[in-house]
């Protein structure tokens, strides 16, 4: 057995003696943490195909994003969706309404999770609501007529098929 596997057993062999509150303290201090986001893919249920997308402008308003924001604290990821998305448009879903999108989860390198659901309702009957504040304009566009993305944005939706980013073989 090399020296570099027998300070590790006796690392972890020390780390488990110790009580399990200071077990827990050493794991939030050394673990890295991220911040969790519940974003939404809205489509147009009545919309011809490639269909069209809800899209965001927020100050400094050079792109256009999804409705999107952190999650509270415990918060359910399919809860924090459907409340970013009646705050940031004034669409109210009921959470059970939002479905999880494939992957689900979308881990960035800069420290955020992303939990990602989509739903489609119908634009002709659909009120979009903003403050003016944290977003100036709510609008649908068609997936193959998309305006200026935010770089974020833009690498979402590739992963999903949609956009200049998109991957092939990426769900639509």
């Amino acid at each position: 057995m090399n020296l570099h596997r027998r300070l590790r057993g006796y690392a972890y062999q020390t780390f488990y003696r110790l009580p399990g509150r200071v077990r827990r303290r050493l794991v939030h201090l050394i673990a890295p943490k991220y911040l969790v986001g519940a974003v939404n893919l809205i489509h147009d249920s009545e919309a011809p195909q490639p269909g069209r997308l809800l899209l965001l402008r927020q100050p400094p308003g050079r792109g256009w994003g999804l409705p999107a924001g952190l999650l509270k604290r415990h918060e359910p990821p399919r809860v924090g969706a459907a409340r970013e998305l009646f705050e940031e448009t004034g669409v109210m879903l009921d959470p059970s309404a939002l479905a999880p999108a494939v992957p689900n989860a979308i881990v960035h390198a800069q420290g955020w999770v992303d939990t990602v659901f989509t739903a489609a309702v119908p634009a002709s009957r659909t009120t979009l609501v903003v403050d003016g504040g944290e977003v100036l304009e709510a609008c649908w566009f068609p997936l193959d007529d998309l305006p200026p993305l935010t770089s974020a944005t833009e690498l979402l939706l590739g992963l999903y098929g949609i956009g200049p980013q998109a991957a092939p073989g990426g769900a639509s």
